[in-house]
This record gives C-alpha cells, sequence and structure tokens, in this order.
C-alpha cells in the first residue's frame, strides 16, 4: 500500500497534465451536474467540444445556468441543455432523474459537492455536507443506472458513471468512535450531539472517503457489464468550492492556488480522463477503471484506510446504510438494487 505524502502530492500537483482526452460522441449523452461553474463547466465544455447528440447541463440556480449555458455556446458553438437540480433536497434530485426517465445516458459525471464549516440540517433531516457529497450522489447514481445500461445496450458500448472524489481523503479515516455508533455511521453524522466543531472539521474529507467506497462497493455489485463507475481527483484546483470557508483559511488557500493550484479547466481535464480513459476509445481495457480511484490522469491506490480491513468493513456498512436510508426516499432504490445489483 502507498499513503500519498506531501512530496508525492506536491508531485502530483506539479505534474505537466497532457492534452484533456478526446472521444467521438456524436449519438450520445452527456450529463454533468454541477455545471455551472468550476470544473463542472469547464469539464462541459470539453464534452461540448465532441458534439454528443446531447448534453445536459445540470445546477441549482436558473440564472447561473442560462448564463452557463451562453458561455459554452459561446466558447464551443454548442447548444446544451439546462436541468435543474439540487442535491440538498431529495425531491429536487428525484424529479431530475424522472425528467431523464427513458434517456439513455453514455456519460454521468456527478460533480456537485460543498465544503462547510457549520454543521445544519436539509429539510430531509441529514447534515447538509453528508447529503450533498454522499447520499444525493449516490441517490442519483442508482436512479440514473437504468438510464447508464439502456445507452451500453443501445450503443454495444461501455457507459460511464464519475463521482467525483478528492486527495483530501488521504488525511483523514472513518473513526472507530463512529465505526461502532449505536445509531449507525450516517445517522451519527446527522446527530447534532456528535458533530462538535472537532469532529466536524473532518467533514468533507469524509464524504470523499464515502465516495470512493461507494464506487468501489457499486462496482463490486455490478460485477462488471455495461457500466463502468470510476471515482475521480481532480486535484487542487482554485474553484468557488471553498466560498464557506473562513477568511484565513481562504487567505492560506490562495497561497496554495498561487504555488501550486490547478486551473479549474486542468481540473475538468482529470473528469475527463475518468469519463474517457485510458484513450477516449472503447472496449475491453476499459475495464481498468471499474471501481477505480483516478488521480493525476492515471489509476493510483487509494488510502490505506479505504484498502485496509477496517475500510473493506466501512465500506459494506455504508452501502447497506445508503441503501436503507435511500430506500426510504425513493421506492425505485431497492427495485433498482434488486434488478441491477443483485
Amino acid at each position: 500500500m502507498v499513503q500519498l505524502t506531501f512530496p508525492g502530492w506536491l508531485t502530483e500537483q506539479w505534474a505537466r497534465l497532457p492534452p484533456p482526452l478526446y472521444a467521438d460522441l456524436s449519438g450520445k449523452t452527456v450529463v454533468v451536474t454541477g455545471a455551472n461553474t468550476g470544473i463542472g463547466l469547464e469539464a462541459a465544455k470539453h464534452f461540448a467540444r465532441m458534439k454528443p447528440a446531447k448534453l445536459i447541463v445540470a445546477c441549482r440556480n436558473e440564472q447561473k445556468g442560462v448564463e452557463a449555458l451562453n458561455h459554452i455556446a459561446e466558447k464551443t458553438g454548442y447548444v446544451a441543455e439546462l436541468h435543474l437540480v439540487d442535491y440538498a433536497d431529495f425531491a429536487s434530485v428525484k424529479a431530475f432523474a424522472e425528467r431523464l426517465k427513458d434517456v439513455p445516458i453514455d456519460i454521468f459525471v456527478a460533480n456537485a459537492a460543498i465544503c462547510e464549516t457549520k454543521f445544519w440540517l436539509t429539510k430531509d433531516g441529514w447534515e447538509h455536507v453528508l447529503q450533498v457529497n454522499h447520499l444525493s450522489t449516490a441517490l442519483l447514481s442508482f436512479l440514473l443506472l437504468p438510464n447508464l445500461v439502456k445507452a451500453a445496450k443501445e450503443h454495444n458500448s461501455h457507459s460511464r458513471l464519475v463521482l467525483v472524489t478528492s486527495e483530501l481523503h488521504h488525511m483523514t479515516e472513518i473513526s472507530e468512535e463512529l465505526r461502532s455508533a449505536p445509531k449507525g455511521i450516517l445517522r451519527t453524522m446527522s446527530d447534532p450531539e456528535y458533530c462538535t466543531p472537532a469532529r466536524f472539521a473532518r467533514r468533507y474529507e469524509e464524504t470523499k472517503i464515502f465516495v470512493i467506497l461507494f464506487t468501489r462497493a457499486l462496482a463490486a455489485h455490478l460485477g462488471g457489464g455495461a457500466v463502468v463507475p470510476t471515482a475521480v481527483n481532480p486535484g487542487f484546483c482554485y474553484t468557488g468550492l471553498r466560498k464557506q470557508l473562513g477568511l484565513p483559511t481562504r487567505a492560506l488557500m490562495a497561497a496554495v492556488d498561487a504555488t501550486v493550484g490547478r486551473s479549474a479547466e486542468q481540473g475538468a481535464r482529470q473528469l475527463l480522463h475518468a469519463a474517457l480513459g485510458p484513450d477516449g476509445a472503447d472496449g475491453e481495457h476499459v475495464e481498468f477503471f471499474r471501481g477505480a480511484y483516478v488521480s493525476a490522469n492515471a489509476v493510483r491506490e487509494p488510502s490505506d484506510f479505504v484498502l485496509s480491513k477496517a475500510g473493506k468493513e466501512v465500506q459494506d456498512t455504508v452501502w447497506s446504510e445508503t441503501i436503507d436510508a435511500l430506500g426510504e426516499v425513493s421506492l425505485d432504490v431497492r427495485r433498482i438494487v434488486e434488478e441491477y445489483l443483485s
């Protein structure tokens, strides 16, 4: 096992990145969430240049979404579609998936994420960061899985599911205290009494571990075939993700931006690598990306915790708890799990 070190991180950040991968997406459908800004917008522009039959740009705010569509059209000459979705609202996520019912989807990039410093619950009763970064990401992955399978069958190709994580998952692990909590891991993470400031300070990194664990579990339960799920680290990029952080932290990050930070466009190249890699062509060789953690344009080992016995136990527990939680949100989740993930 290889744990990411600070020198190793610097090496990845400073590595000269190759040009973005290109693929012929004619006749294909691509969906990118969180696509009105940052790496999501840059990824959408790259996909637009590949002229898919349909590019769906998804975000929370209609005005910002329209601005993103205009920007994509101006820069690429491509007219994308706008769909609204709010990962902090399960009803919005379900409505988004329902609007895409029966639409074959060849590439789905689940990019939306937040980094918060204060604990608060959504109207669905879950801690905000946990719901956005993990639960809604998993919910949409489940609900769009039939769409991905349909596209793979119609086009006789692999569909790609890309979930965005972070190298910061190397900086923490799921504690024994949390693993043994009587309420379970996810419910405890939404308990105000548990979420002291010290514990909550790890929340972003913890949810990014969940993204990797969910990707690995999904790949294992799929067992092979039409859909290839991949977790990707875009690297440390200067984007709007840290806007909720305090001024001192933002100032520190600005200094890191100036020395080792990647642009949003460079981060988006990582998303493309996970969606089109390793070479932009389809074939059995893309199976190498199934359940993989992609960083710096290569399949890398995730953290020692993810690969440990405890990590596998957490993976199984969170998988089960996630299905139980989302099964209460949507009956379709259990149906899809039984039909596609037995």
